[in-house]
């Protein structure tokens, strides 16, 4: 007796969808690809070393070699072609043609390469940023990215890696520590000129003003630099954070604890504090704001901030992968949030009035007033 005929598959591998799904499933597999190349290129200088030649002239790979590796007769000028134009593909580079009786692709610096270009100022960049997120350590934590789903949730998955939390870490380390410095420095300066200079009115009128989590004071620098009326700047952070910060001009560093109290003053700013906190933690450091505030006064917090609807845009995907690295770095029950929990959270700490301004598109100005 023959046996029943195989049941074919429900589902048919030969159509447009089924071919769509297994190559979009293929680029994920291989997402790695993108963060490793750009740690690369960055490491190499490469888009340091292009801007720095020639911002308008496309060059090739072989052009390239001399400017970031001189000298060197193993460098490999093919394999630098292959990373170039995998990054091409996401906007980093341009890709332009050989030009006639040349074989050589040409790569041009875009607008999101020029993120990774050293300033002129103190030569770091975004570079620093993304260097900072593919260190070993880190590396280690996102191969355990499940834990924080398995619990329990008390450790995140970089303390299960590493044996301690992140920041205690990195305090262990001179290295780790200088450059989460530099990286936030990276991202604060850009982000910083585009809240002074983009229409935010929030610190006219204030006097003293306090940077909760200001690290080396580069914000406040900022701040002070353009508002002439802020005749006094507290620098508030750990007591080791401060005891490495330059003098700055009218700041003062003051070391202490945010979870048992924040200096007074007339307005209190913060950048990137609140997210890698749970609800509970950040209720208490805004009940310690609005405890260091008079009538009137204000917290200016600057957050990442999630839609409230779930789309495929950049700004989406890069507010929710932000997230994630929260979870698995810092926080395993830190988060971004969305407009209406800040509100919520500003509110059960005291605080009666609340404004978003949109000005940054990955960070939002989340206004607290007393």
């Amino acid at each position: 007796m023959s046996s029943p005929p195989e049941k074919p598959s429900d589902l048919d591998e030969t159509s447009e969808s089924r071919n769509k799904a297994r190559l979009a499933i293929m680029e994920l597999a291989n997402m790695i690809s993108i963060p490793m190349a750009l740690n690369a290129i960055v490491r190499l200088k490469v888009p340091t070393a292009m801007w720095s030649s020639n911002p308008k002239t496309p060059l090739t790979p072989s052009q390239i070699i001399p400017l970031i590796l001189p000298n060197n007769p193993h460098a490999d000028a093919d394999n630098l072609g292959r990373l170039l134009r995998l990054l091409s593909t996401y906007g980093v580079f341009s890709e332009h043609p050989p030009l006639p009786g040349e074989s050589s692709r040409r790569y041009l610096v875009t607008e999101i390469g020029r993120t990774l270009v050293g300033d002129d100022e103190n030569g770091i960049s975004h570079g620093e940023y993304l260097l900072q997120h593919h260190q070993e350590a880190l590396v280690k934590a996102w191969l355990l990215v499940d834990r924080a789903v398995i619990g329990p949730t008390s450790k995140t998955p970089f303390e299960v890696g590493n044996g301690e939390p992140a920041y205690e870490y990195y305090g262990k380390s001179e290295e780790m520590n200088g450059l989460m410095q530099r990286a936030m420095a990276g991202v604060s300066v850009p982000f910083m000129k585009a809240v002074l200079y983009g229409g935010y009115d929030g610190f006219d009128g204030v006097v003293r003003l306090i940077d909760v989590g200001g690290s080396a004071g580069d914000c406040l620098k900022m701040i002070m630099g353009k508002y002439g009326g802020i005749k006094e700047g507290i620098n508030f952070d750990l007591p080791e954070v401060v005891a490495q910060a330059p003098q700055i001009p009218g700041v003062i560093h003051v070391g202490g604890d945010m979870f048992k109290s924040i200096p007074s003053g007339d307005a209190i700013f913060m950048k990137w504090v609140l997210t890698t906190w749970t609800d509970d933690e950040i209720k208490l450091i805004m009940k310690n704001c609005y405890d260091a505030l008079p009538a009137g006064g204000k917290l200016v917090a600057c957050e990442p901030v999630l839609p409230d609807t779930t789309d495929e845009s950049h700004r989406t995907r890069a507010l929710l992968s932000g997230d994630i690295f929260v979870m698995t770095i810092y926080g395993a029950k830190g988060r971004h949030r969305m407009e209406e929990e800040y509100r919520q959270l500003g509110s059960s700490a005291g605080f009666p009035h609340f404004r978003a301004v949109h000005i940054d598109y990955f960070f939002t100005i989340l206004e607290f007033q007393k």
